[in-house]
């Protein structure tokens, strides 16, 4: 469409030519239309964190005929998406040093309101077009309106397709925004523990080199480590015309969760190795922080009008993502940050199985002695010169165990350190009849906790350290934790977080929303009737520790705050677990949306079932698997409503006296199919589930 010269497009060309730059002027009174390109814009636009009077707009601008050059670019915002009245035109440059993506601040717009953007570049007398976009901004303070908006997680490109997002753009919601909850990429190529890549949907960096060699199973893949490495991965997922579509319909409010940065993260720590290696790389997070800001359009300085510059944006260990937005009379959305402060698992997963963690003068202290009377309890203090043999053939095991795990020459030394002090029985004498020697009595002896009655069996593992911990001795020595360190053991948040984050639940908005990027929901499994089971797992389980499971008594002590003082319409919600839960956690209500394309909880916890030993025949995976829904909500009496093997995300409207959540699902099995150009027979795939939250109560709408 033609767009006539007006005053002002003529003043800022008599500019630009003043400025040298890319665009030529015309004073015809038409000027030939742009040819829309994506082969220019290769991953098209997008906006993000709309407030009341601004957004920010983004776009990747290339020259396929250059070297890598510096592009102007001309912004251009409208009312209409036709471009003939402008509210702003405004020279840009997309550098090549932030991989030619930009990002605009544009400020002075009208609350609650429709724009529509585009990039413009010139070169040798044609114009080129990125795709239009369309935003909207957040109602005004105090503006008694309805918001209306999706939250969804978790887009693995990897063999898979964006089915959701297409079903969501086919139903042309009427949305304020999308939330989105964090692994917005997947760092890794191809880890056949929850990833199937194929010709069609693959990763692959440009400098491997660069990037961690893994391996699982059988296959080798790698993770990404250097700017590059990430920039090829969020290149690849906005290569995905869906999820530029999705863009360039609606504004998006994000924050990360792991993977943008590292599996089951926490600070700059990866987890990959399982505590065989160091996997600090403070460099390698400031990596994945840098290109999270030059691909995802959100402002966290807030920053004035104009270009935002990434380079100016604190990066680990200064990091800021943690912001809010007044969205009206009835909406105060808050989100958070759960992976940049947080302390490491509190079972660490090289944590040796023996050690007592709560000996018997901490057990009588924390009032909980009575109940470890049992001899599963003793334990001795391998030190003793009485115990010397025994504790070289610890040591001797170890080493043998921790070489098979790959350690190498730090076998001997890693043996030392570990096998010593206060050891459990329980494990101490498991080992010892591996090697043909004599158990030791446990009669007489002292009676403590240790990692092995917490569920950690084996020596390198995230088995009994972030998953399928158990769960009345994780509660145990969870609070013993979080007495002796003063809190530090579960600070998630960090406390300038924590301190932001009360001050925010108490605006005077009708709903706070908090935007926790793991999930509230509390997932148990409860074994204790599965008379099949070996006797050590009859017993109740916390399915995930990486979640708030792992870190009970600070959201105890969160949730006990909004209680005491008298926050209501808190709500929070989330994603990262891979699953749609709706339940009531200590009288808060919380969301969890399902992954759009991820691999389902239920999926994830089936092949970990069978490698544990227990067959999709078995009583064990029957309970935890395939009634994993049933199971859950028998476990959880908070939990309104489960689904663990659907892909989808929600819709949430927040109103003055409720709000209205509607989970859309598709069974988990259609994400490998390409539905682009079947959108009817889309559409009868998906089902609905809808519930409303009143006075902090969840039920069927």
């Amino acid at each position: 469409m033609s767009q006539k010269l007006h005053r002002r497009s003529i003043l800022q060309c008599i500019a630009a030519v003043a400025a040298s730059t890319a665009f030529g002027c015309s004073r015809d009174e038409e000027a030939p239309p742009p040819t829309t390109s994506l082969e220019h814009f290769p991953q098209s636009v997008a906006s993000g964190d709309p407030r009341a009077d601004s957004v920010v707009l983004w776009t990747r601008a290339v020259n396929p005929a250059g070297n890598g050059e510096a592009l102007r670019l001309r912004l251009e915002v409208g009312t209409e998406a036709e471009f003939r009245t402008l509210v702003l035109e405004q020279d840009v440059q997309a550098l090549p040093s932030h991989d030619h993506t930009l990002k605009v601040k544009v400020t002075n717009l009208q609350p609650r309101t429709t724009y529509y953007y585009r990039f413009l570049y010139e070169r040798e007398g044609q114009r080129y077009a990125s795709p239009v976009g369309r935003t909207r901004t957040a109602p005004a303070s105090g503006q008694d309106v309805p918001v209306r908006f999706v939250f969804a997680s978790c887009q693995d490109f990897l063999g898979r397709y964006y089915n959701a997002w297409q079903y969501l753009l086919q139903r042309d919601e009427d949305l304020d925004f999308i939330a989105f909850l964090g692994d917005y990429i997947y760092e890794t190529t191809g880890d056949e523990s929850f990833q199937t890549p194929d010709e069609n949907r693959a990763v692959r960096f440009s400098d491997p080199g660069s990037a961690l060699p893994q391996s699982s199973g059988t296959r080798q893949y790698l993770a990404a480590a250097s700017v590059s490495n990430y920039r090829d991965l969020y290149r690849t997922v906005r290569s995905d015309r869906i999820i530029q579509r999705l863009h360039e319909r609606y504004p998006f409010i994000s924050v990360w969760d792991d993977h943008e940065f590292s599996n089951d993260s926490w600070g700059s720590h990866g987890t990959y190795s399982d505590g065989r290696f160091e996997e600090r790389s403070d460099e390698r997070k400031r990596n994945a922080e840098q290109v999270f800001h030059e691909y995802l359009p959100l402002d966290t300085l807030d920053s004035g009008a104009g270009t935002i510059d990434v380079d100016s944006v604190p990066r680990f260990p200064n990091t800021r993502i943690y912001r809010d937005f007044d969205y009206g009379k009835h909406l105060r959305l808050i989100a958070t940050d759960l992976r940049t402060f947080r302390p490491d698992h509190l079972i660490p997963e090289d944590a040796y199985p023996g050690t007592v963690v709560m000996d018997a003068a901490a057990l009588t202290a924390s009032g909980a002695a009575a109940a470890f009377t049992s001899d599963l309890f003793a334990y001795i203090n391998i030190d003793a010169a009485e115990y010397a043999q025994q504790k070289a053939a610890l040591q001797q095991v170890y080493q043998q165990l921790a070489l098979q795990a790959g350690l190498g020459g730090e076998s001997a030394a890693r043996s030392v350190q570990h096998v010593r002090g206060n050891l459990a029985l329980a494990y101490v004498n498991q080992v010892l009849t591996q090697v043909s020697a004599a158990p030791i009595s446990p009669t007489d002896k002292p009676r403590g906790l240790a990692y092995v009655h917490l569920g950690k069996t084996s020596l390198f593992a995230q088995q009994g350290s972030r998953y399928v911990v158990v769960k009345s001795a994780f509660e145990l020595y969870s609070r013993y934790r979080y007495t002796v360190s003063q809190r530090a053991s579960e600070n998630v948040l960090g406390n300038e977080q924590e301190a932001w984050l009360l001050e925010r639940m108490r605006a005077d908005n009708t709903w706070k929303v908090v935007l926790s990027a793991v999930s509230l929901t509390s997932m148990v499994w409860d074994l204790t009737d599965v008379t099949e089971a070996p006797a050590n797992l009859r017993t109740r389980f916390y399915f995930n520790a990486d979640q708030w499971d792992g870190f009970p008594n600070k959201r105890a002590e969160l949730l006990k705050s909004l209680r005491d003082n008298n926050v209501r319409n808190s709500l929070f919600i989330s994603g990262d677990i891979h699953a749609s839960f709706a339940s009531v956690e200590q009288g808060v209500p919380a969301l969890t949306t399902p992954a759009i394309s991820s691999t389902p909880v239920k999926g994830l916890a089936g092949g970990a079932v069978i490698g544990a030993g227990f067959p999709a025949t078995s009583a064990v995976y029957r309970r935890v698997v395939t009634e994993m829904d049933a199971t859950l909500r028998a476990s959880n009496p908070g939990i309104v409503f489960t689904d663990t093997d659907a892909h989808g995300f929600a819709v949430l409207e927040v109103r003055a006296d409720e709000a209205l959540a509607t989970f859309h699902l598709i069974p988990s099995t259609e994400v490998r199919t390409n539905h682009a150009d079947t959108a009817e027979a889309l559409g009868a795939k998906f089902s609905r589930k809808d519930l409303r939250i009143r006075d902090g109560v969840i039920t069927d709408a």
